[in-house]
């Protein structure tokens, strides 16, 4: 087992790391955590722990220092700290946050999910379960429960029913279309790319313009909000869409 210095800013591991293995930085106030978080991941082949960080000023350190593809985040260090999540990703574009709550909290919940953060784990999360949001979410998937996928819908649904009058309805093109109705059917960025002929890439382009072009920021919301403007018809609810998306993207 190797083992990382537990220091506040973090630190890298020397060995490289193979190509397909997940990075992490685990960002905790409690060094309890952090070392039996790290001695969970040690276990894996696929996941490493690249740095450590014990306070906001030294994950956004650590995020410059360290190329990593998840972030593990405390969620009381989030506390009156709303803009963090937003600068954290424009530090790191590509980074996805996983945030370790107390308790669910349905406005916090829904305010997490529309900010960026790609999945919310309970802090008595078992080893095997986080192992498995991690590993989910480091492959571009959304990890939500049944609970919080509600939430977020009243919330999309009560912010829609508010506007007084509905946005100008963008014009998209017959491809961004075509993507469109797969990201309803649950599809992932793969599948579609086979689909249309091209590559993950390719697809991953389409999406970021749509996602400027409809003032959206991820897969689900997407999904909701081209259903409720009828922009695309489906056959099913947005409770089904919903799950469809959130488990198979």
């Amino acid at each position: 087992m190797e083992t990382i210095d537990d220091k506040p800013e973090g630190e890298s591991v020397e060995t490289p790391i193979k190509p397909g293995t997940v990075r992490v930085i685990l960002a905790d106030s409690q060094a309890i955590y952090r070392v039996g978080i790290r001695k969970v991941f040690a276990l894996e082949d696929d996941i490493r722990v690249v740095a450590q960080a014990d306070s906001l000023e030294n994950l956004r350190s650590a995020i410059e220092r360290y190329p990593t593809d998840i972030v593990l985040l405390e969620g009381s260090m989030l506390v009156a700290t709303a803009n963090v999540i937003p600068e954290l990703l424009r530090l790191a574009p590509n980074v996805k946050l996983i945030v370790q709550a107390l308790a669910a909290d349905e406005n916090h919940t829904v305010e997490l999910y529309r900010r960026g953060v790609r999945g919310i784990v309970s802090r008595s999360i078992s080893p095997d379960l986080l192992v498995r949001c991690v590993r989910r979410i480091a492959a571009g998937e959304t990890w939500i429960d049944n609970q919080s996928v509600n939430w977020v819908i009243e919330a999309y649904r009560a912010q829609a029913a508010s506007l007084v009058s509905p946005r100008n309805q963008p014009r998209l093109s017959p491809k961004e279309m075509s993507i469109i109705t797969c990201i309803t059917q649950g599809k992932r960025n793969k599948e579609i790319a086979f689909q249309l002929g091209t590559t993950e890439q390719v697809i991953k382009n389409y999406l970021r313009k749509i996602y400027d072009k409809l003032g959206v920021s991820d897969r689900l919301e997407l999904a909701l909000y081209c259903l409720h403007n009828k922009i695309i018809q489906s056959e099913l609810d947005e409770e089904t869409v919903a799950q469809k998306v959130v488990t198979t993207t």
